[in-house]
């Protein structure tokens, strides 16, 4: 077997995005501008919502969103044991409390039985994640919410009583284009994060956007204009509109954040968009299908991950095998030759109880061993675009004689 480079994830940039960045380079407005605005209204368009509000980081999306519901000390936020870290991370920087619950029993995402044990009075959101792609369970976590509604405790005049029950705010990092009962991601939840880091099927370099899809009492153009606030100081008009003239005169109404996108960035976007269904999510499914050529006569020994079910489908942005009855040490001993033989691999995620911040705070890997046993035997295989065939098989043949 020749030996080859594999990388894990390079970005999918082409010509067309380079042309896109200098053509913005060149107009002379390269941050939040007419090419941000353009980029929120085609998330939205496709993903089936009213609006949406792009900004640097899917991080600082969940941060808005939580701070938008006025979310902070004294407040409970559940999110899942099977995360990286920014899903909590968020929650601590506004001041409530972490609530870890388990994945279901051999899966990777939140189980909405565990969240129900989980909720107080003082629950006000719910953050699931959209581990691989795969949606989490959004009826069964609605209904949880819904059966919980007699316990809700909103704090008066905010958007807490106005939705009168716990926020679900879906940490969709992985899962752009996926979708769930035929819908989007993006308006299923009542409140979505996206993701658009340079490793993401969709690529702004840094980068995310929030979309929501909250009951009619709510008015999208308000959320749209605090929204903005928070991302930009608290400043209530942005660079473009302090262009006009005589527009110079600004107020800032709240000591706000800094998390706008920048056109340079949506550039990126508007092309990997215009590329994304026909060709990035096209090619993710071929190399998926080339992977289940060369390893489904394995899963004696392999367990392959799930793409598709009676009413989510994954957008594919991770290819995590398990290997069957193996522990940490075997797993970690295939990795390195995989390694060996230049396949770089990644393990996703390490939960969170097993890292130091998380255990500082008290959290114990003891009381989420369904995330833990994920975990254990976890493999995430390369899935970049520049893969070939041979490169699927060039990795298989590796994996199967380090097992």
């Amino acid at each position: 077997m020749e030996k080859r480079k594999i990388t894990f994830s390079p970005p999918d940039i082409t010509e067309r995005e380079i042309a896109e960045v200098v053509d913005t380079l060149r107009s002379g407005w390269i941050t939040t501008g007419p090419k941000t605005k353009k980029f929120e209204n085609e998330i939205a368009e496709y993903c089936g919502t009213k609006k949406s509000v792009a900004l640097n980081s899917a991080t600082a999306a969940m941060e808005l969103a939580l701070r938008l519901f006025d979310i902070g000390e004294g407040d409970e936020v559940i999110t899942s044991a099977y995360t990286y870290t920014a899903s909590a991370s968020v929650i601590y920087h506004c001041g409530a409390k972490i609530i870890l619950a388990d994945t279901k029993k051999g899966e990777f995402n939140i189980d909405p039985k565990e969240i129900e044990k989980l909720i107080t009075p003082r629950t006000k959101a719910i953050i699931p994640v959209d581990i691989a792609g795969l949606p989490a369970d959004y009826t069964e976590i609605f209904e949880v919410v819904e059966k919980k509604r007699n316990i809700f405790n909103a704090k008066k005049g905010t958007y807490q009583e106005k939705l009168g029950r716990i926020l679900v705010l879906a940490d969709s990092a992985h899962s752009f284009g996926s979708t769930y009962k035929g819908k989007k991601i993006g308006s299923v939840a009542d409140i979505t994060s996206f993701s658009f880091h340079a490793i993401k099927n969709l690529t702004t370099a840094e980068g995310g956007a929030l979309t929501w899809n909250l009951p009619e009492n709510f008015d999208n153009e308000e959320i749209y204009k605090k929204l903005m606030l928070l991302a930009l100081h608290g400043q209530n008009k942005d660079a473009l509109a302090k262009l006009k003239a005589g527009a110079w005169k600004y107020d800032i109404v709240m000591p706000g954040y800094k998390c706008n996108m920048t056109d340079i960035m949506a550039s990126i976007g508007l092309v990997q968009l215009q590329r994304y269904d026909g060709e990035i999510l096209k090619k993710k499914e071929e190399l998926v299908s080339y992977y289940e050529k060369y390893l489904g006569d394995l899963t004696d020994k392999i367990e392959l991950p799930i793409f598709k079910d009676d009413i989510k489908e994954s957008c594919k942005h991770l290819y995590m095998i398990r290997l069957k009855n193996q522990d940490e040490e075997k797993r970690n001993e295939v990795i390195a030759t995989l390694g060996e033989n230049d396949i770089a691999t990644n393990v996703h995620f390490q939960p969170l109880p097993l890292l130091t911040a998380y255990k500082r705070l008290g959290f114990k890997i003891e009381d989420y061993p369904n995330a833990y046993n994920q975990y254990k035997n976890e493999i995430s295989l390369p899935l970049h675009d520049f893969l070939t065939e041979d490169d699927i098989k060039y990795i298989c043949d590796s994996l199967v004689k380090s097992l």
